[in-house]
């Protein structure tokens, strides 16, 4: 069984004329990236993908924890009571993590740096097994994302806040990638960079940019779920995804702020639309550290577009939002 989702629209995306899809690809932050577009008439494969790549090596170079020099590596390094100068694009994306941060009273943290290094998901080396519980309380004391104090573009250091931008960071580049290619003068494109996606615009056939919702490898049984990405991007995260087992026990890359340790009792995963596919990364790490009903509940409030799947008695069940629904319908 396959669906359709439709996005709410008050005109269909127009036709191009002419011009060939070009498709594009690369490597960045531990994954790849891939880009297909009805490129402009004077356009060359090589200079739109060496653009691409600027794009998405700024990133890198800012919002890196494993880049000893990013502007966020930086200020962890920090002396406390000391005040970092941010560039203006990771000011953005912290201002957006911290929106939802408030938003989720607090699901979606970016200061837990320190424990995503000792639970094995971060640069620092692993020893393979879970962190000692007094290592765990000393990285959970020095975390806290209302410790996080913003003054202009300059972020004050408490003194071992340790920032991660991982569950937003991503997204923030596909959106750049995006505006990069607006600037170029493409009007019909389809980003992707590790899962994470935004499209725009219709091919030269007139079909939009279709493309399949992820969905965990257990989920075989569930409907297959298609998407008409225009103006719109789609963030998937989920338990699967990285995680190390100890013991016999599995635990998955996702932490929950208020334990300090990896999701329990969350969804097996969750994909969130949303214009905005930095938006949609956050909310999608935020709604799988909460229960599903929880995460529907918010998703309902802010009128979410999500779909949540999760353990039930018989295998993987799925929950869909009000406003993922309306979708279906149009």
């Amino acid at each position: 069984m396959t669906r359709v989702l439709v996005p709410l629209l008050a005109e269909p995306p127009a036709r191009p004329i002419g011009g060939a899809v070009l498709a594009l690809g690369g490597e960045t932050m531990g994954t790849t990236w891939s880009v297909k577009l009805v490129a402009p008439p004077t356009a060359k494969a090589r200079a739109l993908t060496a653009m691409v790549q600027c794009e998405l090596d700024t990133v890198v170079r800012e919002m890196s924890p494993w880049e000893p020099d990013s502007d966020l590596s930086r200020y962890n390094r920090a002396a406390a009571g000391t005040w970092t100068a941010l560039p203006p694009a990771m000011l953005r994306v912290l201002r957006c993590a911290l929106e939802v941060a408030e938003a989720t009273e607090g699901a979606f943290d970016p200061t837990l740096g320190g424990l995503v290094d000792l639970w094995g998901f971060g640069p620092r080396p692993f020893t393979g097994a879970p962190p000692l519980p007094e290592a765990i309380a000393k990285a959970q004391d020095a975390a806290g994302w209302r410790g996080l104090i913003l003054h202009g573009d300059r972020l004050f250091q408490p003194g071992g806040l340790t920032l991660d931008l991982n569950g937003v960071a991503k997204g923030f580049a596909v959106d750049q990638v995006a505006a990069a290619l607006d600037r170029a003068g493409a009007r019909s494109y389809l980003v992707e960079v590790g899962g994470e996606l935004r499209g725009t615009g219709a091919k030269p056939d007139g079909q939009p940019w279709w493309v399949e919702l992820e969905r965990p490898p257990v989920a075989n049984e569930n409907p297959r779920t298609l998407v008409a990405l225009h103006g719109l991007s789609v963030a998937t995260s989920g338990d699967y995804r990285r995680f190390f087992e100890h013991d016999g026990r599995r635990y998955a890359h996702t932490l929950d702020p208020a334990t300090a340790a990896p999701v329990e009792h969350g969804a097996v995963s969750v994909t969130v639309l949303d214009e905005s596919c930095m938006r949609a990364d956050a909310y999608a790490t935020a709604l799988t550290v909460m229960t599903p009903d929880v995460a529907l509940a918010l998703a309902t409030v802010r009128g979410l577009a999500v779909l949540v799947l999760a353990d039930g008695p018989g295998g993987l069940v799925e929950r869909l939002s009000p406003a993922l629904t309306a979708m279906l319908d149009a």
